[in-house]
């Protein structure tokens, strides 16, 4: 089990058993999230889909590839967002993805820069990363500021590549390596 301890939050690996209160909290912002995520099928909001979906993270973990973590409330332990680091490249990358989605109810708290803060690190100092990347949209204004005060700079703009809502997005590509960390 890994737990990352922070100032407000902790990280923890989503088990099987987080089904149920991670399905709760993926239908209370499906509508939140919905602006910059792509559109999901109806059967991807039950609690079947994502036990199995946390199954294959674990899977993907133990061959370090993935590591999907949960973020609680240090004061009441509520799961309040989640966070990955994934499609995780080794030599000659050594790099990987970052990406997260917090409760809307949390929103402005710091916990996504904190989140982001404690797995960027994990990623260096852990897997032996040398750079972690992010996507955002160029409207996502709050992802933004989260990643900019995490150490991450913008490297470019990636033309229509994610398909959200319909539409092909453009999304900035944000960076960190392990020096400027």
């Amino acid at each position: 089990m890994i737990i990352l301890k922070g100032e407000n939050i902790y990280l923890r690996i989503l088990q099987e058993d987080d089904a149920p209160i991670f399905t709760d909290i993926l239908i209370e912002n499906k509508k939140y999230w919905s602006v910059f995520e792509p559109r999901q099928e109806p059967g991807f909001y039950k609690v079947s889909t994502q036990r199995e979906k946390i199954r294959e993270s674990i899977y993907q973990m133990r061959n370090r590839r993935e590591y999907s973590f949960g973020i609680f409330d240090n004061e009441t332990g509520k799961l309040i967002g989640h966070i990955s680091l994934y499609n995780i490249k080794r030599l000659p990358f050594l790099s990987a993805f970052i990406g997260y989605s917090i409760d809307e109810k949390e929103i402005g708290r710091g916990i996504a820069t904190e989140g982001v803060r404690l797995v960027t690190a994990f990623a260096f100092e852990q897997v032996g990363l040398h750079r972690v990347e992010a996507y955002v949209s160029p409207g996502n204004k709050g992802s933004i500021a989260v990643l900019e005060k995490s150490g991450y700079g913008q490297e470019g703009l990636l033309r229509r590549i994610l398909y959200i809502n319909g539409v092909w997005e453009d999304h900035y590509i944000y960076a960190v390596l392990e020096d400027d960390f």
